[in-house]
Formats: C-alpha cells, structure tokens, sequence
C-alpha cells in the first residue's frame, strides 16, 4: 500500500467532518452566506441599484431583486464583459465562462477568485465522502482521466475566457498532476473525434482506475479503446472501479456501460455548472446529491407548477418539500442574483438536504398540457429496460403533433444498442411507465387525445453524427432529454432508420 493511499482515509475523514459541521446547521448556513452576500455587494453597481443597503432578510430581497435569467441580467453582465470593475461582485471576474445560449448564441458567466475554489474544493470533497464511507482508497494509486474541453484560454478584454471545464484544468491539484492524463497537448485537440483517439492511444496500455466524464462521450471513448484492443475496458484496465460523471442521468447509461466495461464499479455523481458547483452525490446508499449550502451560493426554490405567475412563491431551504419539482434559484459569489440558471431539481431529503436533477425549465413536453419532464422518461425507459437484454445508447423524445394519420403521439427517438425482441411490447412498457409517474399523461392516454407512444429507431451512431451535424460533438455538450417542438426530432429523423 503506497503512502499515498494510506493518508488518503485520514484525510476523507477530516474532510467529511467538516463537511458534517454545516450539514448539522442548513438553515444557519444558509443564513450567513445570504448575509454575507449581501454586505459585500452593498457597494456594487447592481447592490445599489437594488437598494441592497436596506436588505436584512429573504423578504426584503425578494421585495427588491426579481428573477432573472441571463437576458434579463445581461445588460449588468455586457458592463462586466466590457471591462468595467464592481457591477455585479466587487473588481473584475477572473474568467468568464462561456457557454451555449438560446436565443443570445455564447453566454458569459463570471467566475471571481471567490467562487473559483469551490468548483475544485468541491469536486476534491466528492471523492473524500466516496472515500469516508468506503475505506477504498486503492484508486488513488492509478491514472486518472477527466474527459473535458481544451484547457486553451482566451482573453477578453484582460479577463481570461473559456470553457468550464478547460478552466479547472488550470487547477489541478499537484499531487494528482502525476497521476492525471490524458497529457496538457492531447487536451488541447480542438476536434473532439481527434482527441478520443489521441486519448485511447495514451492511456490503453496505463493503469486507469478513475475515469470521468460526461456519461454519452465517456461511452464513444470506451467503445473506440474496445475497437482498438478487442477487450472489454474492465479487463484492459483491472484497476478500474470508479466512474466520475455529471451533465445527465446515469442510469439509462448503465445497463450499456456495464457491458463495455464487463463488471459493475461504483459511481460519483458530480453536479457542476458554470454558475457554481451545487450538488455532489455523498454516499453511496443513499439516493440523491448533497446540495452545496456553504459553497457562497443561497438557494431559492420556485414550484414548476407556479413558475409562469406574476409573482410566484420563492422559498428557502427551510420550506422546501420532498418530491415536489422546483425551479432552483441561486445568488452567489460570482455576482449572480436571484438567477435562473434553467434547471429543476427535486429533493430526495431533507435531513440532509440531497437533490436529484428533474430536467430544464424549457426541457419538456406540454403540447397537449401533460408536463412531462425528464426524470420521467428517463425512470420509464429504466423500467422497460429492467431485466431485459435491451441496452439503449442514447435516446430523446418530443411530441407528433400532426400525424400523417391517427391521434397524435410522443416520439421517441432511440438508439439501441440490443433492440427488444418485440417493439411493440417494448414501447407499451415504457408507456405505462410514463402513465403510471405522471396522471396528466395518463388522462390524455386514457381520454384517447393521445395514441400510445412511437418509436423511431436511430441509426448506429446517429446521435453522435447529429451532434457533429450542429458543432457539438463532445466536451460538456449534452443533448436534451425531451423538447416541447420537433426542431431537435426533424433533424434526427435523417439519422434515423
């Protein structure tokens, strides 16, 4: 046993008692960094524009700061872009983020030299709980590969600008920079197809025992090492029994990820984002990601159901229920306020408070007034696939509003990896699992306003080329689970068999 891994449990320890000091203490927690929020952006373009002087409680914010998405914040956000110091935080960002947006093309968030230690501290402390209540600290002595954007940073206008990712590759611990591939130059391929053969032909022949990713490019690494080798990714690597992953839900991944790799490992469950690092999963008997409350973010939770009134409830912490689908609001270090950041989350527990991600404000299907959201198509395929022999790569789903004839339907786009004996058997499955989680959906089944749903196979690889198709292939790019129009279907239905 290396001495590396013989400090890693003390440690883990010392971290998740630390960790379990404000897990005791949610609600105090969370009161002292609102306060501390507040008083430090007092002087701030936007703390004076929001009288944040005169802000002692939740009410007062809320009487003061409204909810905004990006466009509603940008015009603070253009200033900071632009170069001016102490609009939404004290001084200038440190970098900006820059994501894909929906109707403004790039986003640029800000990360400050306060909120730039949580997304590493956090990540690192993910793997400390792993450690603490597994006693397995055996990984620690192999490789370790993160699959992430390219490192490469910009400038705008004297604050470095890049992808999240490609950010935090900046601060990697030392004692992990040893261990960690692939190498800075394979990072840095721009050309996501380029750099996953890079990355198999450096790490085939090394001891991995810790991969991470996002769960759709993790798999097209893993079937390309299995292409080049002609062996399953457990035998080619022994040592591997830990998977890192965030951006989407596992599960309809791991029926298909046992099965390259030829055994079951464990799994960590990261829950990053630009706007800050808000949930990592802490145990693995328990279901659900402990939310980050002494991370310099304050939570807010709207219900989905009360979203688009005038002035719907937003909640603390402190009033928040189990299983109900909120909008999740954070206020943070950064100098984001009061801001939606599109995701809805449910809670899975209160003591402590752990979440699960239920999909994106604008990722569902409405069309005929059934709210689907994507947790529930993703349990429904789980449940259909349950037992079987049938693996799915990869699927999405949206509504046929105008059939060429019959009722209308929900069109699932599927690629499977093993197709089911019997389609329509199949199909039925995952519809009565739907019906069962969500009555909306249920009634409009039953009340013959819609048809069963449909299934629409894709091609091999199909997902990966329709991703190509519109420039985003790899890196942190997820593809929606469901959409409430067909602008994603359509275009699939050319990759589609």
């Amino acid at each position: 046993m290396s001495l590396k891994s013989v400090l890693a449990l003390p440690f883990a320890l010392s971290v998740k008692r630390k960790i379990n000091k404000w897990v005791k203490n949610p609600i105090q927690t969370q009161e002292k960094v609102f306060q501390e929020l507040i008083s430090t952006a007092t002087t701030t373009s936007f703390g004076k524009d929001h009288n944040f002087i005169s802000i002692n409680t939740h009410a007062d914010f809320v009487k003061h700061v409204p909810v905004r998405d990006y466009e509603q914040l940008r015009n603070y956000v253009d200033k900071v872009v632009a170069g001016e110091a102490d609009i939404l935080w004290p001084g200038k960002p440190l970098y900006f983020a820059k994501t894909s947006g929906t109707t403004s093309g790039a986003k640029y968030i800000p990360i400050t030299k306060e909120s730039m230690p949580t997304h590493i501290q956090n990540a690192r402390n993910a793997i400390m709980c792993y450690i603490a209540e597994t006693k397995n600290t055996n990984f620690v002595n192999g490789k370790m590969i993160f699959l992430q954007g390219s490192p490469v940073l910009n400038e705008k206008n004297g604050v470095k600008l890049g992808r999240l990712s490609g950010i935090v590759a900046h601060y990697v611990p030392k004692y992990l920079l040893k261990n960690r591939l692939p190498s800075w130059e394979t990072n840095c391929i721009e050309d996501w197809e380029t750099k996953v053969d890079a990355i198999v032909q450096e790490t085939m022949t090394e001891n991995m025992s810790v991969i991470s990713g996002i769960p759709s490019w993790v798999q097209m690494y893993f079937e390309k090492l299995i292409e080049k080798t002609n062996k399953p990714v457990g035998e080619l690597f022994k040592n591997f029994n830990l998977f890192i992953y965030g951006g989407v839900n596992y599960e309809p991944y791991r029926n298909k990820f046992e099965n390259l790799i030829g055994k079951k490992i464990d799994s960590i469950e990261l829950y990053p984002a630009s706007e800050g690092f808000f949930a990592f999963q802490d145990s693995q008997k328990e279901k659900g990601m402990l939310l980050q409350l002494n991370s310099g973010i304050f939570y807010e939770f709207i219900k989905v159901t009360d979203f688009g009134l005038e002035n719907p409830e937003r909640i603390t912490i402190k009033d928040v229920e189990l299983g109900v689908n909120y909008v999740m609001i954070i206020s943070t270090t950064a100098g984001l306020w009061a801001y939606n950041i599109g995701d809805t989350v449910q809670f899975t527990s209160l003591k402590p408070y752990r979440v699960v991600v239920s999909g994106r404000v604008k990722h569902f299907i409405s069309a005929f007034g059934e709210h689907v959201i994507a947790k529930e198509v993703e349990q429904a395929l789980q449940e259909a696939v349950a037992n079987t022999s049938v693996s799915v790569n990869e699927f999405t789903v949206a509504p046929q509003i105008t059939p060429n004839s019959g009722l209308p339907y929900h069109e699932w786009f599927i690629e499977f990896e093993n197709e089911p004996e019997n389609m329509e058997v199949f199909s039925l499955a995952i519809d009565e699992a739907l019906q069962q989680q969500n009555a909306y959906y249920f009634d409009l089944i039953q009340g013959k306003v819609l048809r069963p749903l449909v299934i629409t196979k894709v091609a091999k690889n199909g997902f990966q080329n329709y991703m190509k198709s519109i420039g985003k292939l790899g890196g942190q790019n997820k593809l929606p689970r469901l959409s409430d129009n067909r602008l994603i279907a359509d275009k699939l239905l050319k990759f589609s068999n």
